[in-house]
């Protein structure tokens, strides 16, 4: 009994060492870019390097914000994820119900099909979206830009909201249904209360998948006014000075930081909807 405890210990521990550095090699990266936003540009060539600056100084994020347009591409970032996630919703949300709730010829198909347009790569699609974007001339279009992010959610959002929403039971659908409400009722009036949490989670993940896009705005957009702020850091490596590493590292923090709050905040909520499908009632 003693060796068997004993046992169980040692395999803990090592489980734990293992996810010890699991963290410490995706966590080193960002720390050492935080670092980065705040050294000068002597330190940047110390030998060795050291993890720390000597003196935290802030003039790096001054030069980023008041210096440069990365709030202009904040913005455009913001105003494109206010359009992504309210055009996806409007799509997945009826097409979800339907999928859920309604038993039809070629429902597994199309469910498949939406797992196989998820895996397909933005780098796949990038090349011949811009060749045709060019022949109908919507190349530095804002609303074209959004509708290609749109479709990049769909696939992976439905999924997610199908999952959860297939917690509900029937028996509220039938009980309103009995009541005289209409389909379209049920989805409005019953389902979508219940499925609040599902959305939230939702629209997190399409907030972090759209911001984090930038391989398809740095193809169809050559307007620096139309950045958003993946593509606008790429600037930042040429900004009159001879090193700009410190300020890209100011800038990655800065645009993070947005993500990064909204995770951390609203985190249960996608744990919630992630774990959904696991039980069934």
């Amino acid at each position: 009994m003693a060796s068997r405890t004993r046992q169980k210990r040692i395999t803990a521990a090592g489980l734990y060492l293992f996810y010890a550095v699991i963290i410490l090699f995706f966590l080193f990266p960002l720390l050492w870019v935080l670092s980065l936003s705040f050294k000068t540009m002597p330190e940047l060539f110390y030998v060795p390097p050291k993890i720390l600056p000597e003196h935290f100084s802030f003039e790096n994020y001054e030069q980023v914000l008041w210096r440069n347009n990365i709030l202009r591409y904040l913005s455009n970032s913001f105003k494109l994820e206010v359009v992504t996630i309210v055009g996806t919703l409007l799509i997945i949300i009826p097409a979800t119900f339907a999928l859920s709730r309604f038993r039809f010829k070629g429902q597994h198909s199309i469910q498949f099909g939406i797992l196989t347009f998820q895996m397909i790569s933005p780098l796949v699609i990038a090349i011949p979206l811009y060749r045709y974007f060019s022949k109908m001339h919507l190349l530095n279009n804002f609303w074209a830009l959004a509708f290609v992010y749109i479709a990049l959610n769909i696939p992976f959002s439905c999924w997610s909201l199908k999952g959860y929403m297939d917690t509900i039971p029937l028996s509220i659908d039938e009980a309103g249904t009995i009541d005289g409400c209409t389909k379209m009722q049920v989805l409005v009036k019953l389902l979508l209360p219940l499925i609040g949490p599902g959305i939230v989670s939702v629209i997190i993940l399409i907030f972090v998948r759209a911001w984090s896009q930038f391989i398809i705005p740095y193809i169809l957009l050559s307007d620096q006014k139309l950045f958003p702020i993946s593509v606008g850091l790429v600037n930042l490596q040429s900004t009159g000075e001879t090193i700009s590493t410190h300020f890209l590292a100011a800038g990655c923090v800065i645009g993070i930081l947005p993500t990064l709050l909204v995770f951390i905040v609203l985190q249960r909520f996608i744990v919630s909807a992630l774990t959904a499908g696991a039980v069934k009632e």
